[in-house]
């Protein structure tokens, strides 16, 4: 039974959480921040499955689309599709129930919502075609990953004001940095083949680039804090951001792919510190300004 099972557990992602949180952590701070502090239960519950749902959705078209690719990149060789292990007609029966699980939870969400949910879907679709087309697919991961914080206020506040697009672009550009971090682990396999990254695109460079885009992230991320009226708790969260963004760059100093895996697996304490400071900044701040 386990034999039987495990290769779905992985097609879904299910074993390798760090893709999970990365889009959770972010998430959650953005409900926290449009409901200015708890969002209501079902929110939390909706955005939470939502988000497991979706991930796991995304690496189901992505190993369809990269079915004959990945078997020609050391890190990706063993994955179900790729080693045979599953076939593709069963691989888009799971994407299909997938995206159905997603479509029931938006029975929950306002229309806006709704609307904002089929864009979402759309861009994370056409993200696997962007490696072939683009050296910038990082782009395209960058706005589907960041487009469940502009639901999230939409879904509390039932409109989109302009600073949820300032926190969507700082995710953006934020994620756009780690995942040229991944993409450095599959450079040389890459290039062979032929698929297209910013990791390619960037080459020398790319550690200067990922500084820069870093950089800019920050700035965006103070200019949020500006357009909300923080009161210092989510600066707080800027510079914890800042502070494990100079260890990553520490990391991949060398270029080496243990260490450039690494150094994107600790964006995942990014998004938990930008998560930690939206809690504070509007719901433990607030009590003691009283």
């Amino acid at each position: 039974m386990k034999d039987a099972i495990f290769p779905y557990i992985q097609l879904m992602r299910l074993d390798r959480p760090v893709g999970t949180l990365l889009l959770l952590w972010p998430t959650l701070a953005a409900l926290w921040l449009a409901a200015d502090g708890l969002p209501p239960p079902d929110l939390l519950l909706v955005f939470g499955f939502g988000t497991l749902l979706m991930r796991s959705a995304g690496c189901v078209i992505n190993d369809i689309a990269d079915r004959r690719i990945d078997g020609h990149v050391a890190r990706t060789a063993g994955r179900p599709l790729a080693s045979g292990r599953i076939s593709t007609v069963k691989a888009v029966g799971v994407f299909a129930i997938l995206v159905l699980l997603s479509a029931a939870l938006l029975l929950f969400l306002n229309p806006l919502t709704r609307w904002l949910a089929a864009g979402g879907l759309a861009i994370a679709a056409i993200y696997p075609l962007m490696k072939r087309w683009t050296y910038l697919p990082q782009a395209v991961l960058g706005a589907a990953f960041s487009w469940g914080l502009v639901m999230a206020f939409s879904a509390v506040q039932n409109a989109v004001p302009q600073a949820a697009w300032l926190l969507f672009i700082a995710s953006m550009i934020w994620i756009v940095a780690y995942d040229t971090m991944y993409a450095m682990v599959d450079r040389e396999d890459d290039l062979k083949i032929g698929v297209r990254s910013t990791a390619i695109l960037f080459g020398q460079n790319d550690r200067l680039m990922i500084g820069v885009l870093q950089v800019t992230a920050l700035v965006t991320l103070l200019l949020f804090a500006q357009r909300i009226n923080a009161q210092g708790g989510f600066q707080l969260g800027v510079a914890a951001a800042a502070g494990l963004f100079t260890y990553q760059q520490y990391l991949i100093r060398n270029r080496e792919t243990s260490a450039c895996f690494d150094a994107f697996r600790n964006n995942v304490w990014v998004g938990f510190a930008l998560f930690a400071v939206a809690i504070v900044e509007v719901s433990i701040l607030p009590m003691y300004s009283l």
